[in-house]
């Protein structure tokens, strides 16, 4: 039996003859309780029957989603001014005031390390960012949580810096290469929902910062000295918020409100896509400039308008070959709008929804070392697969089979191709993968609205946050600051006391043919700080050496006036470049040696 379709919609089955053969259908949704779904039409013909009247009420409608935003987005970005302090510089959530191989040796490049202070903003949301790759503190490996050392302390006792605790929220002092904003809301400075302004102050060196777990946050204790420490200035706060909430409590409504009244294809898309794109761009998941620090409120608008023209072509392609299939003829406004709107609501706050599975990137190498993200990966593909096969059937019914099949297959082959290319790797970013399965999501039925609003939303979110990132990355890229793999010296001690110790470094230059280059020098670090950098004793000859002198200056009290215990980390270097380090060597106070574990750190 045939079937096919009629101008209105509905299925009809034409009379059986013989040779008949079973031909396509179209999936069309009739609607469930149509009397119900269909009121903001009928409203909207009765107060505004002209097609004027409507376009008028659209136009107010984008005007007043326009305002909404815009007030979110100022008021989020101009903060306001504190007294005796320049304005307050809006951090992202990962800024540090001290990133490590940028500080040059002994810090000099990140002075001062006492006797200063800042004015700052973060950002609503900064509770749940974490480390991507392994970072070293002392002896510990942190990764896959917030970088927070040290926190509120009782009876500490200084040293030859001068310190400002007297003045600092909850008496709590930070490492300063913990995240500042996370810092603040463990301090209990800034409430995490809507974060907030203060003075971050800067105290010196300080020694055995204490580990908690505080407003959600737990920080990492290092019983040794660090050269620069921070905490928050007391009474300082002042009333700047982030609204990202309030704005998106607007932006649905909005959206909500036009999903319902509107029954043209290109007018509901347009609009939706437009808002979410805006919405993420400046208020939800805004980019960065530099990973430190956040724009003002006109550079981001720049920033934005930049990533919305070529996403507007790429949503014009989608548009044409996927949405306006599944949504043409469609009349049911709500489910249209709980469907499709809701799932495009759910992909576009992917900060919020997705990023919270233990999966971080679609890389080989963060799905082996994430807990969980391999597991996690097994269900995501198992539920990508049984949408497939259901997919699959719907274009063996719609007829559309064997040219869908050899477009994925194309897909596919493209995608194996790069996975093979030299010297690069695949990523897949969700942008990419939201281009990919939308092909898919061309029909007119319930599960294609669910999966077509998620994968438009995805789209969005990937491009208004982190534009069109390539797919295919160099190993240093995908790396960043993480552990690439390069030879690790072998370290000796050749005499150690209560007050120096002498390491036998190995002999230089070093050739490293994993890494293709040639090391000519050594970088040692003393505490998570560069002390040493370059060539010394008799170079090539096996005895190339370096001693350390005892720190003296900062004494921990509650051991008994002896030395705080030091943590050594090794690695080549040559040039700019700089390979893995080792694990950590314990020096301790009475002068023993504790040899580090096999294996890099950071």
């Amino acid at each position: 039996m045939s079937v096919w379709m009629s101008p209105g919609g509905e299925f009809v089955a034409p009379a059986r003859g013989r040779g008949n053969t079973r031909l396509p259908r179209t999936f069309h949704i009739t609607p469930i309780l149509p009397s119900i779904q269909n009121l903001p039409i009928i409203w909207l013909e009765r107060y505004a029957p002209k097609r004027v009247h409507r376009i008028a009420m659209l136009i107010l409608l984008y005007a007043l989603w326009f305002l909404a935003i815009i007030f979110v987005v100022r008021q989020s970005r101009l903060s306001p001014p504190i007294s005796g302090y320049d304005p307050p510089v809006y951090l992202s959530c990962t800024a540090r005031y001290w990133n490590g191989g940028q500080c040059g040796l002994d810090g000099y490049l990140c002075q001062p390390f006492a006797e200063a202070s800042f004015a700052f903003r973060c950002p609503a949301d900064c509770l749940d960012v974490q480390l991507l790759n392994p970072y070293a503190v002392g002896d510990q490996e942190i990764v896959y949580q917030s970088l927070v050392v040290g926190g509120p302390t009782e009876g500490r006792q200084f040293g030859n810096e001068s310190s400002h605790e007297e003045d600092l929220v909850a008496d709590a002092v930070y490492r300063a290469d913990s995240f500042i904003c996370a810092s603040a809301i463990h301090s209990g400075f800034l409430r995490d929902v809507e974060g907030g302004c203060g003075v971050l102050t800067l105290t010196g060196e300080q020694s055995s910062y204490t580990g908690s777990e505080r407003f959600g946050i737990h920080s990492i204790g290092f019983d040794s000295y660090f050269p620069r420490s921070f905490g928050f200035k007391v009474g300082s706060k002042t009333a700047c918020k982030d609204l990202r909430w309030p704005g998106l409590a607007a932006s649905v409504f909005f959206t909500v409100t036009l999903s319902l009244f509107t029954t043209r294809p290109a007018v509901f898309f347009w609009s939706i896509f437009t808002g979410l794109f805006f919405h993420v761009a400046l208020v939800s998941d805004p980019p960065t400039l530099n990973g430190d620090t956040l724009p003002d409120m006109f550079t981001l608008l720049s920033m934005a308008i930049a990533q919305f023209l070529p996403a507007a072509f790429a949503a014009w392609v989608i548009y044409r070959y996927a949405v306006m299939r599944s949504l043409s003829g469609l009349t049911a406004q709500v489910e249209k709008t709980v469907l499709w709107l809701g799932p495009a609501w759910v992909g576009a706050l992917n900060n919020y929804t997705f990023d919270k599975l233990p999966i971080q990137r679609l890389t080989i190498h963060d799905i082996r070392a994430q807990p969980g993200a391999v597991s996690t990966l097994i269900a995501i593909v198992l539920v990508i697969g049984s949408i497939a096969i259901g997919q699959a059937y719907a274009f063996l019914v719609e007829g559309r089979f064997a040219k869908y099949a050899l477009l994925y297959s194309i897909l596919v082959f493209g995608i194996l191709i790069a996975t093979v290319i030299p010297g690069l790797e695949l990523r897949i970013h969700h942008y990419f993968l939201a281009l990919l399965l939308l092909p898919g999501t061309s029909f007119q039925n319930r599960p294609s609205l669910i999966y077509q609003g998620l994968l438009i939303g995805l789209f969005v979110n990937g491009v208004a946050r982190w534009g069109f990132a390539s797919i295919l990355q160099t190993p240093g890229e995908l790396l960043a600051d993480g552990q690439r793999g390069s030879i690790l010296p072998d370290i000796a001690v050749l005499a150690a006391g209560v007050d120096n110790i002498t390491f036998s470094l190995g002999s230089l230059p070093i050739h490293d043919a994993r890494m293709a280059v040639t090391y000519y020098g050594m970088s040692a670090l003393v505490n998570d700080v560069e002390r040493f950098r370059g060539p010394g004793g008799d170079v090539g000859t096996g005895n190339f050496t370096w001693t350390w002198n005892r720190h003296t200056h900062i004494q921990d009290r509650e051991a008994g006036d002896s030395p705080l215990r030091e943590y050594f980390r090794f690695g080549y270097v040559t040039g700019d470049h700089t390979g893995d380090y080792t694990r950590a060597g314990k020096w301790n106070s009475d002068g023993s040696w504790e040899q580090m574990e096999a294996g890099p750190s950071l």
